[in-house]
């Protein structure tokens, strides 16, 4: 099964995190399928990008979100379209 989580980079104590698509057997830092988004908590205010495009197409592939995942999208919507004329 795969899930969409966070994996930890940066030095130590100097926090930096990529959000990945990932076996959900495998360890945090292990090579994954693709990174969708960054996450920077040491910014004010934490600094995040996500590709929502890429988020949905493996949600609709089966792909599963981690808590920390869910508020990040939470806290972080994609932009609204502009309705097409």
């Amino acid at each position: 099964m795969l899930m969409i989580r966070l994996a930890r980079f940066g030095a130590k104590k100097k926090p930096f995190f990529r959000v990945v698509v990932i076996e959900k057997e495998r360890a945090r830092d292990s090579k994954a399928v693709e990174v969708v988004g960054t996450y920077d908590p040491r910014k004010d205010p934490p600094e995040v990008h996500l590709n929502h495009e890429r988020i949905q197409y493996w949600r609709k592939h089966g792909a599963q979100l981690s808590d920390t995942v869910a508020r990040l999208l939470a806290r972080h919507p994609a932009p609204a379209e502009p309705p097409v004329a």
